[in-house]
């Protein structure tokens, strides 16, 4: 926390003339005069800035008649910069802050700001009094906050308000029957969804004909039955044939689950619930041992390995002895090639192997990396390896211009991306790096029927198929790898938690 003692800065206006969300009407600081306030600069793709957005919740909860939150949305990425995204982004993370969209950063640099996340708070009387970059100071500002109430309520210049708030939720409830999800895989007779947004698994056919809601729909961390487990914001998953056994990385919760379907039970067998900030090598029990925000998994063996995206590292788990430890990189946020130990990966979100290799979607720096499972080398296969080296660019190798990659699959001797913030679909390959776009034009939303993607997120393959999670449209689109013809999956009697409408008795699969 860096305060400044010296003196106070008055806190620059914020613009009327930009986008708003979260509330009826465009806020001043003026107006607000006599509220403790917190400038939060964020943008969405970033696993720190999502890390903060917890705390600004319990802050906001507990102060919630003398502190306002506002989001400054400060896009990294082009695909950010939309205020359509933006939204969707808002109701994916539960914001109910009110929200400015500043894709110009013209807020950013009148406060001065160099990094995501950058919190800026503000005085009842108007002045930039503290800032701080990065995560984990929910205690000091919370301190700060409860200062700077006793001390304004004495002199007399706080004034509790009540802001005009219209959440984009309640402009845009989440009534589908999957929301925001997140990540899917197929095996050879079922379809494992991460229904995300509804804090659930669901399982069904490759057709689409329901077996199981596992999860009660509301965010938590309970193990149990199928229909009194917890999860939140689950994302990757890898299925254990042989032993009937799905493992979930259920990231909110910085937990590795396990559902075993012969038991029909929920566990967790690695994570405390507790957000890790440790980087340093590690070994140790994993139900010991906190995580941060794994966000994909893919068994090998043995093993299971994790991209954890919080920490950008990749971690192993040893399914036998249920022991965890850090298998890839130094935790640093960079693209670093070479040696386990010595490498670094830029929040990696998507893992796949094809038995010699594990590949890695790393997505802060748009590039797909690869780790030998034989020499345990880490290298580059495409893209550009720099954080701020993205685009929308076939080619080879250090060409390729990807954005925000955050699935890949390795299928029929290629890898498939979900190329997230491009809205596309490409492949790869491994062996010489080229990467083509396969499908996909630009942002499609809500037209299930076109070969439009919204943000895909994560993608697997079985038999003649693809199976893509189409994230911000709140689908599943199977892709005819031989065809490239797409379908919208409907899954007839799969409804949102306590919410269903009726549907035709033969809905079935739509083709365009």
């Amino acid at each position: 926390m860096k305060r400044k003692h010296t003196m106070r800065v008055r806190a620059p206006e914020l613009p009327q003339n930009q986008a708003w969300l979260n509330v009826k009407s465009p806020l001043s600081l003026q107006r607000l005069r006599g509220q403790v306030i917190i400038l939060d600069f964020w943008t969405y793709c970033c696993i720190n800035c999502l890390h903060v957005l917890p705390d600004l919740k319990c802050l906001e909860r507990k102060y919630k008649d003398n502190l306002t939150v506002i989001g400054i949305h400060s896009a990294k990425f082009d695909n950010e910069k939309q205020v359509e995204n933006i939204r969707q982004a808002i109701l994916r993370y539960d914001i109910e802050h009110p929200v400015l969209v500043d894709s110009g950063f013209k807020v950013w640099q009148q406060y001065a700001v160099r990094a995501w996340p950058t919190l800026m708070i503000i005085d009842p009387e108007g002045y930039v009094v503290s800032h701080v970059s990065g995560e984990g100071h929910r205690d000091t500002i919370d301190q700060l906050v409860a200062q700077l109430i006793q001390k304004h309520q004495k002199k007399g210049t706080f004034a509790a308000q009540a802001l005009d708030v219209t959440s984009e939720k309640q402009r845009q409830p989440l009534v589908n029957p999957l929301a925001f999800p997140g990540k899917v895989l197929a095996t050879t007779s079922n379809l494992f969804i991460a229904d995300s947004g509804h804090h659930r698994i669901v399982v069904s056919t490759l057709e689409g004909e329901l077996q199981y809601v596992i999860g009660t729909g509301k965010p938590g961390l309970r193990d149990g039955s199928f229909s009194e487990a917890q999860f939140f914001s689950p994302q990757g998953m890898s299925f254990d044939t042989e032993e009937q056994l799905l493992y979930v990385a259920d990231t909110d919760n910085h937990a590795i689950r396990r559902i075993d379907f012969q038991r029909q039970v929920v566990e967790v067998i690695a994570g405390t619930g507790d957000k890790s900030r440790n980087i340093q090598p590690y070994h140790g029990a994993g139900v010991a041992t906190p995580l941060n925000s794994p966000w994909d998994i893919q068994q090998v063996g043995n093993s299971l390995f994790i991209a954890m995206a919080g920490s950008h590292q990749i971690w192993e788990l040893q399914l036998e002895t249920l022991a965890i430890a850090t298998y890839a990189g130094r935790g640093a946020e960079a693209c670093i090639d070479g040696a386990l130990a010595e490498s670094a990966f830029a929040q990696p979100s998507g893992i796949t192997t094809d038995s010699k290799d594990l590949y890695i979607a790393d997505s802060e720096v748009s590039s797909i990396r690869r780790i030998s499972l034989e020499n345990s080398q880490v290298t580059i296969l495409c893209g550009s390896g720099e954080l701020f080296g993205f685009g929308d660019v076939d080619g080879v190798g250090a060409e390729v211009r990807l954005q925000h990659c955050l699935g890949v699959e390795s299928f029929q001797e290629q890898l498939w991306i979900a190329d997230t913030y491009n809205h596309k679909i490409k492949r790869v390959d491994p062996h010489t790096g080229i990467c083509q776009t396969v499908l996909g034009d630009a942002a499609g939303r809500d037209d299930k029927e076109s070969t439009q993607f919204s943000e895909p997120s994560g993608l697997s393959g079985i038999g003649s198929y693809i199976f893509v999670a189409d994230t911000n449209n709140h689908a599943i689109r199977r892709i005819n790898v031989s065809t490239l013809e797409i379908t919208t999956m409907y899954f007839p009697k799969l409804c949102a938690p306590d919410l269903c409408f009726p549907v035709e008795k033969d809905f079935h699969i739509n083709k365009n």
